[in-house]
């Protein structure tokens, strides 16, 4: 078993409950409010502004030059095509650049990009690689999950395609790829702390559904 079918399994109950959660199921059946999809819009925004910085700052730790190439492509991919198709979702929701501005960051958004900047500084980079790889990975599943039936709302089936898409599959592939690699020469201690970075970040791919479907405020 690879080591990435370690992660795949331990993490399996907290994926299955990303893969039956309302936001997921309402947006494949259509009837998830757009007041809700604009909430998760906005959100998820700071999150890839985030995610994007995050695989620079990575790419600056690589020693290895091609898992900094990977890492500068992979963000150069989610500006190129994640990023242009939530402009698209933006202009036809009327997401204006002040609206932006005046969105607060929800708490589970700004505790999940808090928790892999943590990751790196505390655990090194081998486990904040761990902790970017379930954003790539439960997409993918979520994206081919859903389109085997698809959505009757056009706005909600450009997301899933996004995420079942040649381009995408590619990204996971190559993601996977690197992880299992970091893991043969990591020590148990390491792998441990990658595992642990892994769990973590698939409980707030968790929770951002969550925080999307009840538009989550600061109390």
């Amino acid at each position: 078993m690879s080591f990435t079918q370690q992660l795949h399994q331990v993490a399996q109950n907290i994926w299955q409950k990303s893969l039956v959660h309302p936001f997921i199921t309402e947006l494949q059946s259509g009837q998830l409010p757009l007041t809700k999809f604009r909430f998760y819009l906005l959100q998820d925004r700071y999150y890839l502004v985030e995610f994007s910085k995050f695989h620079h700052l990575l790419a600056e730790q690589a020693g290895n030059p091609q898992i900094k190439k990977f890492l500068l492509q992979s963000e150069a991919d989610l500006r190129a095509c994640e990023w242009s198709v939530r402009s698209d979702f933006f202009t036809e929701l009327k997401i204006t650049p002040m609206e932006i501005r005046q969105t607060a960051v929800a708490p589970t958004a700004y505790n999940y990009v808090n928790h892999m900047y943590l990751t790196l500084e505390r655990d090194g980079f081998a486990p904040a690689i761990a902790a970017i790889v379930p954003c790539y990975w439960l997409y993918q599943e979520i994206g081919q999950k859903l389109a085997k039936v698809g959505s009757p709302v056009a706005l909600y089936q450009t997301w899933i395609d996004t995420y079942d898409s040649d381009w995408y599959e590619v990204n996971v592939t190559h993601i996977l790829q690197l992880i299992n690699i970091l893991a043969s020469q990591a020590t148990a201690t390491d792998r441990q702390m990658m595992q642990t970075a892994f769990i973590r970040s698939s409980y707030y791919e968790l929770q951002f559904w969550q925080m999307a479907y009840a538009k989550e405020r600061w109390q």
